[in-house]
Parts: C-alpha cells; structure tokens; sequence
C-alpha cells in the first residue's frame, strides 16, 4: 500500500433490523425481529448507500447476517461486499441453528458476524477468538465474540498495516467486556512492538474517555449501560478515538421518536484505538438519523507515519 492518506468506516449495521421503526426485547422493548421484510430491504438499501457514498480504503461492518430468520435469511455480506471493488473477509462471531428465546416469538436460527471490505488486498485474514463469558447451557445460543485481523502489506517496508475489526460483549455482567478488552490490548502492543501500524475499531459496547457525560448521562439506571474504556488500557502515546459530537448509538427500549428525539437514550461506543505510528487527520461521526440501524457510522482518516 502507498504512503498516502486513507479512510477507515466503521459501521454496525444491526443486521438491516434495527433500523428507526424498532425496538429490541434486551433493550427494554418488545421485537427480535421486524415484522416486515420490507423493513429489512429499505435498511439494506439505505446501509449501501451510506457506504457506497463514502468511497473509503477499508470498512468494518458488525452485526451482518447471512442466513438469519431476524433478516429474513437474506445474505447481508454478500449484498454489502459488493458495494466497491473491495475484497471481503467473513468472521462469524454468532452461529445457533436455533435460538428458544424469547418465547413466543423466539430468534430462531442465525448466522451473523463481522465484515471487514479492503480496497487494498490483505496478506491475510484471521479469525482471533475472544474469551466467552456465558456459561452452558446459556452459552450454546449466545455469540461467541472474535477479532476479524486483516494484514495489509506496507509498500517498500517489512511492516504491515493490522487493522483489527471487532464487536465487543453486550448484554454481560461486565466481566466478559473487561477480559475481551484485556486480550485486545495484549494483541494491540504485540504487533506494535512488531514494528506495525495498529487499527481497532468498531462496537466496543463500552464508552470512551473524555465522553461529555451530561450530554450521554443515563435517563434511568435500569436501561442498558455500557462499560468503560480506561484511560490507560494502552501505553502512552496510543490514542483512544471517539467522535461525541453525534452519538454513535441509541438504545432500542422503542422505536426512534422522530418527534422528540432529545428523549431518546444515546451513547458513545463507537470508535477506534491507533498506534503511536499513526497519525490522525480526522475522525467523524456520520449523522444518518438512526434510519437504518441503532448506531451511526464513524469514519476515520489516517496516515501512516514513515
């Protein structure tokens, strides 16, 4: 790859079902799934435009289903990776033939997992398995969280590019988010040390440093509330990214209140963590207005450092 300005996007897509017309039963709401297909087909749609508008070098996708009842067993990766002439790296992260709950209207099978679209051809691709904090038989229906690792060969150098796409645990005590994030930084430091350029990014299910929390306090202590990233998970010079100018996710206990927006329960989750080696020109959250998923797109403009 040349030594030039690229664009990273990270995107959880909530599978073309969580778009503005939902709401989630681990939320605090009722569904599992929209009762309309159509609902999943204007998602899909409206998830490609907002990639196929950016253009970007490298995109992170999370929660994309390819054989799901929740997505009405569309192939959202195969749709999504033919958005540019980008190649495509799979790395399914929940995989249950059958999911019994909630009863009655259960979950049923799924496929999903993490998508990760390179204009520049990796060396390789690699599925990292992270620690699952779900014990049997809870654990046989829950997702079984990874790190999707693409390695991309930096022009006249040994080194490499490792960008590191991931989904971190949810609906957990805690602990499963802290050992995840613990094995994340372990691998960050590694390849640091290794002389390469580092990348994570994606849905941390935790909120940043430095987050305005006025503006993202929790309207009530029983709602889901994401863990924290601290300040010194990596060495000084790492830098820890979100953008809390829009916030990057919205919790799913109802459908988005077009009406009265400011009364819906937002966070900060998103977001990337880059080596001391690369530089950062821009970081933005992208406001699509929670139409198509629960989160926002957050796009990332770098530079490697020679």
């Amino acid at each position: 790859m040349p030594a030039t300005p690229y664009t990273l996007l990270s995107f959880n897509t909530g599978y073309a079902g969580l778009g503005e017309e939902s709401d989630f039963f681990m939320d605090g709401g009722k569904q599992t799934a929209p009762r309309d297909p159509a609902i999943v087909e204007k998602n899909l749609a409206g998830i490609r435009a907002i990639l196929e508008a950016q253009k970007c070098d490298f995109l992170f996708l999370q929660e994309v289903d390819r054989n799901a009842k929740r997505s009405r067993r569309i192939d959202e990766a195969e749709m999504l990776a033919s958005v540019g002439a980008y190649s495509a790296a799979f790395a399914p992260n929940y995989v249950c033939a059958y999911v019994p709950y909630p009863i009655p209207d259960t979950i049923g099978r799924v496929e999903s997992g993490l998508l990760t679209l390179s204009a520049i051809q990796p060396a390789e691709q690699t599925r990292v398995a992270l620690p699952v904090p779900f014990s049997w038989p809870l654990r046989i229906a829950n997702l079984k969280r990874c790190l999707l690792v693409s390695r991309v060969p930096v022009a006249d150098s040994e080194k490499e590019l490792v960008l590191i796409n991931l989904h971190l645990e949810a609906y957990d005590d805690g602990a499963g988010k802290i050992a995840q994030t613990k094995q994340l930084a372990e691998l960050l430091e590694t390849e640091y040390e290794k002389g390469n350029y580092v990348i994570a990014g994606g849905d941390f299910n935790q909120t940043f440093p430095g987050i305005d929390s006025v503006r993202y306090a929790m309207h009530d202590p029983e709602n889901w509330t994401p863990g924290v990233i601290e300040a010194d998970m990596l060495p000084s010079g790492w830098k820890i990214l979100a953008d809390d100018r829009t916030p990057t996710c919205r919790l799913l206990d109802r459908p988005f209140d077009r009406e009265e927006p400011d009364s819906m329960q937002y966070y900060v989750i998103d977001g990337f963590l880059c080596s001391p080696n690369v530089t950062v020109l821009s970081l933005e959250t992208l406001d699509a207005g929670f139409r198509y998923s629960d989160h926002n797109p957050v796009l990332l403009q770098f530079e490697l450092q020679k």
